[in-house]
């Protein structure tokens, strides 16, 4: 039986260590992905076999301690880093980064989907919008004093004028300017904090689902969707400032990953041993029948 719960522990280790590898391989590998957040493994202990149960005293015989046996180890849990990434310049004006707390809101137009991202890498489509690099469309606040929620997108200049530059405040605000010296605040980038971000769940393309479950600040209940007033305005309740022409970049710390993918390893290769090792004892009593 031993044996077995050797063999059963080791392999136990090789397959949660293996998942630990892999978590610290995407880290090393989002290096440079634009507001990329780390993450960490975290390994607990697997049920154990009960040998005794623990009972209380009964005088006038004492209380009897607990013996178990461990079966290996388990992943727990994988934690985000979500502290803030360094801002890079990139002289882009679309390019946007959130210097604080908060996230940008994305949707999708064909199917209304929405994810929130750090990835403020966008730029103006041809119609107007202003889109992720997959053509999602960034949300906010448009319209007549900027009331109503929806995609953020260039006005239609006043007439006899041409639009001759579009500029994005740190609190949001896209200001257009004309031909004829005129300017007008045609819309305002929204942004959205939670309360439990790790309920967010990466989706890829640096998009995150699970809105709802990560606990929108200042939402309406059962939503997620930006509020009139300015609740989600940058640079107000607790959210962070955006600044034009930069972008956030990852937060993965290399020295780290390595220190970690070396402790990690080596316990990998330590659960090789161990299996190694019980092979060899239960060969040793295959062996004693001979």
């Amino acid at each position: 039986m031993s044996l077995i719960g050797t063999l059963g522990s080791g392999v136990s280790a090789l397959r949660t260590f293996m998942k630990g590898l892999e978590v610290i391989g995407n880290n090393i590998a989002n290096v440079n992905t634009t507001g990329f957040k780390s993450s960490t493994a975290q390994y607990v202990d697997s049920f154990s076999n009960i040998l005794q149960r623990s009972a209380p005293s009964i005088p006038p015989a004492s209380n009897t301690s607990a013996l178990a046996v461990g079966t290996g180890v388990k992943l727990g849990a994988i934690h985000t880093n979500f502290s803030q990434g360094s801002l890079e310049t990139t002289g882009m004006g679309t390019d946007l980064g959130i210097s604080g707390e908060g996230y940008f809101h994305v949707q999708n137009p064909i199917d209304s989907s929405e994810f929130a991202t750090r990835d403020g890498s966008f730029r103006w489509d041809d119609a107007g919008n202003l889109v992720n690099a997959l053509g999602y469309h960034v949300q906010g606040l448009t319209g007549a004093g900027l009331t109503t929620v929806g995609s953020i997108k260039l006005g239609t200049p006043p007439t006899g004028t041409q639009l001759q530059s579009v500029t994005i405040d740190k609190g949001g605000n896209v200001v257009e300017f004309y031909s004829n010296g005129a300017s007008a605040t045609t819309g305002q980038v929204q942004l959205q904090k939670f309360t439990d971000q790790s309920a967010l769940q990466k989706e890829g393309n640096n998009l995150y689902s699970g809105l709802l479950a990560a606990g929108p600040v200042g939402a309406a209940t059962g939503s997620y969707a930006f509020q009139a007033g300015g609740v989600n305005a940058p640079g107000s309740n607790g959210l962070g400032a955006i600044q034009s022409g930069t972008l956030e970049l990852s937060n993965v710390d290399l020295t780290d990953q390595f220190a970690n993918l070396i402790t990690t390893q080596r316990s990998f290769q330590a659960g090789s041993r161990l299996i190694t090792v019980s092979d060899t004892v239960l060969q040793d009593i295959v062996d004693l029948k001979r």
